[in-house]
């Protein structure tokens, strides 16, 4: 996708991203990154197909975080410490705002798999081993 266009090859228009994975933890993962990252909740259902689940984005953004439950279970063991939700924040007031929020939520930084981000982030696991990781720059456009 090129960064200063909304479509991708072929003119494809992408209206909207989101990512969704299972949890047995919905709560805890809904606070973590509700109350621990700061994103607003966009949207929640239940007993959908015997599915639970909360939509949460960046504000301003068309990218989103959904979290499901099914009543029977929704294992969700995390692949490996160098699966990544990397948020780039470059204001360092934003920045330290968001470490303190996630260490009131009892949450530590833990070692990052690639030592790259060692002195440019911080990675925090959320409830389900899942990483995130907190950068101190803008991204490719940063």
């Amino acid at each position: 996708m090129n960064a200063t266009t909304n479509s991708w090859a072929g003119g494809v228009t992408v209206a909207q991203v989101r990512i969704a994975r299972p949890t047995d933890r919905l709560e805890a993962v809904e606070a973590f990154y509700r109350d621990g990252l700061g994103l607003p909740v966009l949207a929640r259902f239940a007993g959908h197909a015997g599915y639970d689940g909360v939509m949460l984005g960046l504000p301003g953004r068309d990218y989103h975080l959904e979290f499901t439950r099914h009543r029977e279970g929704s294992p969700c063991p995390a692949p490996s410490r160098d699966n990544l939700l990397v948020l780039y924040i470059p204001d360092p007031a934003h920045f330290e705002a968001a470490r303190r929020r996630l260490e009131a939520q009892g949450h530590r930084p833990v070692e990052p798999e690639n030592p790259w981000w060692h002195g440019r982030a911080l990675t925090y696991e959320d409830p389900d081993g899942w990483r995130v990781v907190l950068c101190r720059d803008g991204g490719l456009s940063g």
